[in-house]
């Protein structure tokens, strides 16, 4: 995958920012430097675009697994692949947040498997008052028939949950394969350091 642009992660830079910190604390403090380095979320406007359009819904597929643990990071310790981060708020097609949002992502390791009978790559998580997310993960292999791509759930409380999948930018395997969309691309999808940062939106219809 082709790179945006570049920008070094150094320990200096990380004091700089006060990031010198213990390494589960630097875990959390990565959200941060993955928001610095893709952009500041913008406000949540009062009223969106009224052109706005809800995350399409793609099929959950048959690897999904209920009950996954509750975390941010679903990268097991030692797993092979590029490191990711990816930001992004659940919204209504109104542009407000929707706090408390669940968010359950599962996929692939690097070299294309799931993992059927733990959770490996499993994960749930809630969005904040503000309805951001963070996820760390490391990047998908690609299978037989499909591109890199994560699986998600979001919902929001008390609403039917939306079953969508993201893509990245500049995968050659994404034009074969017959499920890809590209409103579902990743965002602001970029090279910090030896870490992908990414960026993705999740707008629900809740009229």
């Amino acid at each position: 995958m082709e790179d945006i642009g570049e920008a070094e992660l150094t320990r200096r830079r990380l004091l700089e920012l006060g990031l010198a910190l213990p390494p589960l604390a630097l875990l959390g403090a990565l959200a941060d430097v993955a928001e610095a380095a893709v952009g500041p979320l913008p406000a949540t406007p009062a009223v969106a675009d009224p052109d706005e359009e809800p995350t399409p819904p793609q099929g959950e597929g048959p690897f999904f697994a209920p009950r996954s643990p509750r975390r941010r990071s679903i990268v097991p310790r030692g797993a092979p692949g590029t490191r990711v981060t990816l930001t992004g708020r659940v919204l209504t097609t109104r542009g407000r947040p929707v706090p408390g949002a669940l968010l359950d992502f599962w996929q692939a390791d690097a070299r294309g498997a799931y993992d059927d009978r733990g959770h490996r790559f499993r994960g749930h998580q809630r969005a904040d008052s503000r309805g951001r997310y963070v996820l760390h993960t490391a990047v998908p292999g690609h299978y037989s028939g499909r591109t890199r791509h994560i699986h998600v759930k979001v919902q929001a409380p008390r609403r039917p949950a939306l079953t969508t999948q993201l893509y990245f930018p500049r995968v050659a395997a994404n034009r074969d394969d017959p499920l890809f969309d590209p409103r579902l691309l990743v965002e602001r999808w970029r090279k910090v350091g030896g870490r992908r940062l990414g960026r993705f939106d999740f707008v629900l219809d809740l009229h």
